[in-house]
């Protein structure tokens, strides 16, 4: 056996052995989905009640505020839409998990040592992202929203707000997983630095450019008004800059480790 087959831990299994592995893992996957989907669903009212909390705060204050539903199925299906979210989100790790087993034994261990960290830091920058959008950016952005409701004038008709919980669940997890992507990109580009697809100075070089880019992602996965696209693109800014001083000092890493690996031959 040479040196190459003994750094992967991976069997020589024929294509059906391989197709029933996987057969397994998507199982065990779908079953974590199934059990935590159940779960949130018991739960959903509970979970909606915490998404509103930041409506809760603007309307601070105010009588008489509410979220209503027009249509007799709306409550019911955004509960199921609820218990998916938080299901999809809670068996997230599992799921991974799963994935990684899969892959992992056909992997090298210097393989395995490059991908290993960013699968533990994606739910993690996720987590961070959600959690920057739920305490800060969802309070402010509702206190801005609700600040165009206005009381009668000369005897006219007031302008209140009364949410829809279909809609403003949307919104909310348009929100969530918006941000919560985008803090996936230091692990997407430093495991492109990692792999050597790109290079930290390709990154500096490309700066202005990744700016626009911010803007334009930032319209798309965010409603249509500046001050939540501005909200999103700053962050978005600020990690691309992280991922660059993070690639440098990947690279920092890998050219001490080669000239320590160089110094040894000779």
């Amino acid at each position: 056996m040479t040196a190459t087959e003994e750094d992967t831990d991976d069997k020589k299994m024929p294509l059906l052995e391989h197709l029933l592995e996987l057969r397994r893992r998507l199982i065990w996957s779908a079953l974590a989905f199934l059990i935590c989907f159940l779960v949130a669903f018991y739960f959903a009212d509970n979970i909606f009640e915490f998404l509103t909390r930041p409506l809760s705060v603007a309307w601070q204050g105010r009588e008489g505020k509410r979220l209503i539903f027009t249509a007799l199925q709306e409550k019911f299906f955004t509960n199921i839409r609820v218990a998916m979210f938080g299901g999809l989100i809670v068996s997230f790790p599992i799921i991974a998990t799963q994935l990684w087993m899969f892959v992992a034994p056909g992997l090298y261990k210097n393989e395995k040592r490059v991908f290993a960290p960013f699968l533990v830091a994606t739910p993690i920058m996720f987590a961070l992202g959600a959690s920057l959008v739920y305490y800060f950016v969802l309070p402010v952005a509702w206190h801005f929203f609700t600040g165009f409701e206005q009381p009668p004038v000369d005897g006219g008709l007031p302008i209140q707000l009364e949410p829809k919980v279909a809609e403003y669940l949307s919104l909310v997890m348009q929100f969530i997983f918006g941000f919560g992507f985008v803090f996936e990109l230091p692990v997407l580009l430093t495991l492109l630095v990692q792999v050597g697809i790109t290079s930290s100075a390709a990154l500096a070089r490309n700066r202005r450019y990744a700016i626009v880019i911010a803007f334009v992602v930032a319209a798309v996965l965010t409603p249509p008004d500046p001050m939540s696209q501005v909200a999103m693109a700053l962050p978005i800014v600020v990690l691309y800059e992280v991922s660059i001083w993070i690639g440098r000092a990947i690279e920092r890493s890998r050219a001490k480790r080669e000239a320590a690996e160089e110094a040894a031959e000779s």
